[in-house]
């Protein structure tokens, strides 16, 4: 008789990246256990009849609470934890709120190493896998996304370092470089506008065109879901598994070392801004 397996992911709100990797581990013969936040809607988990808790990884308390439902459920084991959960924050980095950005390092960042200090006990009994969401914004400097790239960046970096240290325990630890994938994450800065007297002002209208935007050729959620759970239920996984658009060209570049910076340049119209700030400084 085989053992039930158990996937816990977090942040699995409709329509997002964590829904999608629920469904695949359930479709793969898992017991997945989806974390939603406290006032979140649910129905699309409880239809699907998918296992789910509450959960705020900015709360110490709430973990707490999560960690002793998934034992009492799983009866102390836990084979894989997917660190899904993030937000998202788009503005000029010399534009930033920074208690803005404070916000999203506690759940981007702070919240998987809060996870992990709480669960690492569970997945190492049950010689289990951790998989850390990452991005190439992690990688490549996207102009707007500064603070958003930085938490990106830590957690990469943060990830690998777990990876090395949980070696002896034979767990294994996987950085997933997400490219774009459709979900619904850009609404939630959909209402982002410059402040006022920014720099930035004669990009005005190409700012509000790139927090509203409809990402073409993005990565199907399904389909990324399915090719990351497939990762995170090999004996031996890569330790950075890229996957989504624009991943080959991003991984290409910083094999070879280049840097970017033309190419966003150009992307973002910076030449605009550059002609609008020496004309306003000529007059």
């Amino acid at each position: 008789m085989s053992v039930a397996k158990f996937a816990l992911v977090t942040g699995c709100g409709r329509g997002g990246i964590g829904e999608a990797l629920v469904v695949e581990y359930t479709r793969r013969g898992l017991h997945a256990i989806a974390t939603v936040l406290p006032h979140e809607a649910s129905d699309h988990l409880s239809e699907a009849g998918i296992t789910f808790f509450t959960l705020d990884v900015t709360v110490e308390k709430s973990i707490m609470d999560l960690k002793a439902s998934v034992q009492k459920l799983t009866g102390g084991h836990l084979d894989i934890l997917v660190n899904c959960a993030g937000i998202l924050y788009t503005m000029p980095a010399i534009d930033t709120d920074v208690v803005a950005v404070q916000r999203m390092f506690d759940v981007n960042v702070f919240g998987p190493m809060r996870m992990v200090h709480h669960f690492h006990d569970m997945i190492i009994r049950s010689i289990g896998t951790i998989v850390n969401i990452g991005s190439i914004g992690g990688i490549m400097p996207y102009t707007y996304g500064s603070s958003y790239n930085a938490t990106k960046a830590a957690l990469q970096h943060w990830s690998s370092t777990l990876r090395i240290e949980m070696a002896p325990f034979d767990v294994k630890v996987i950085t997933v470089i997400s490219g774009e994938v459709s979900t619904n994450i850009l609404k939630s800065d959909a209402h982002r506008r410059l402040p006022e007297g920014s720099y930035y002002s004669p990009l005005a209208e190409n700012f509000e065109q790139h927090v509203t935007r409809i990402p073409q050729g993005s990565t199907n959620r399904f389909d990324y879901a399915a090719n990351v759970v497939s990762q995170s239920l090999k004996s031996s996984p890569p330790a950075w598994f890229w996957y989504g658009s624009f991943t080959v060209l991003v991984r290409f570049l910083d094999t070879l070392g280049w840097r970017t910076d033309s190419m966003l340049w150009n992307m973002f119209d910076l030449g605009k801004l550059q002609k609008a700030h020496k004309l306003r400084n000529s007059t």
